[in-house]
């Protein structure tokens, strides 16, 4: 049995960090949204035991330090199951990795679904994402996607309304962001961190106000990580008449929503005028799409 899908990237329309948990984990508000930027996952039934993975990328590990690969494993452990869980996972990598666009998380996710249907495990959502969320706290929303609010350290999530039809046009600069070293810089900040408008941003999303609710589009980690074409890439989507632009998660890449397609066009090609990896992409409202068996 093989199954593909389409993995979707996110991107965070809000991220405040709002404490720190006992354990170390921070803990969040952060608004996320499903974008058409995608990478395709393949999952295989295979004789035997092992769990191995092949990758369009690289630099990509093809081992159990991937994403996909602990996935599997915590499948296997949470459903007891022992014996024929042979699996290939192919990943045809698009979503560009240290960009705070949820790339692993959305891999992840994608195989946690195939295994639940191959394995015919009958789980439902809620539990692949409790299975997802012990090895990272983006897997839930990623098995859900659309529009939703993620708290705790990510791994509670609360659908919100979807947004309306736009175009995003999303840039990663060539230098990458670590994560770890983000959230060192944000515990280094202590009380001068300025925290976003969350309820403003909210409030207004619940009432289906999206326009209004850009206007509080904003990332702590802008105040900590110094991503040097950030300032440039923004410009540059704000003169074209962005309605919003920020950086996602702990960077490097920075999006910019458009409601206009034509201004995100020009947007588009002027970037590419200066930058390697620009997007163009629609809102989707799922974060996992079946698309051949």
């Amino acid at each position: 049995m093989k199954l593909t899908y389409n993995a979707y990237a996110k991107i965070n329309l809000v991220l405040d960090v709002t404490g720190v948990k006992q354990n170390g984990y921070h803990t969040l508000f952060t608004v996320m949204q499903s974008i058409g930027l995608r990478d395709v996952i393949t999952v295989e039934k295979t004789k035997g035991e092992k769990i191995t993975i092949s990758c369009t990328d690289e630099s990509v590990p093809v081992d159990s330090k991937n994403i996909v690969y602990k996935c599997a494993v915590k499948f296997f452990e949470y459903f007891a199951i022992k014996k024929n869980k042979g699996i290939h996972i192919h990943i045809e990598k698009n979503i560009p990795h240290e960009a705070g666009l949820g790339g692993g998380s959305a891999d992840g996710a994608a195989v946690l679904v195939a295994l639940n249907e191959i394995f015919k495990t009958g789980a439902n959502k809620r539990t692949l994402m409790f299975i997802g969320g012990k090895v990272g706290a983006d897997i839930p929303f990623c098995i859900v996607g659309g529009t939703a609010l993620c708290q705790d350290i990510g791994t509670v999530v609360a659908a919100l309304p979807n947004v309306e039809e736009c175009s995003i046009v999303v840039v990663k600069p060539e230098n990458g962001s670590s994560t770890v070293k983000a959230y060192d810089a944000i515990d280094e900040m202590g009380n001068s961190l300025k925290h976003t408008k969350n309820s403003e941003m909210l409030e207004l999303l619940l009432e289906e106000n999206f326009k209004d609710a850009l206007k509080y589009c904003d990332n702590v980690f802008e105040q900590v990580i110094e991503v040097p074409d950030r300032a440039d890439i923004k410009h540059i989507l704000r003169k074209n008449n962005s309605c919003a632009a920020c950086m996602s998660g702990s960077g490097s890449a920075v999006f910019g929503i458009f409601f206009s397609e034509e201004d995100a066009n020009k947007a588009k090609k002027e970037l590419e005028e200066k930058y390697k990896y620009v997007y163009l992409c629609d809102r989707k409202n799922s974060g996992i799409e079946k698309i051949s068996e």
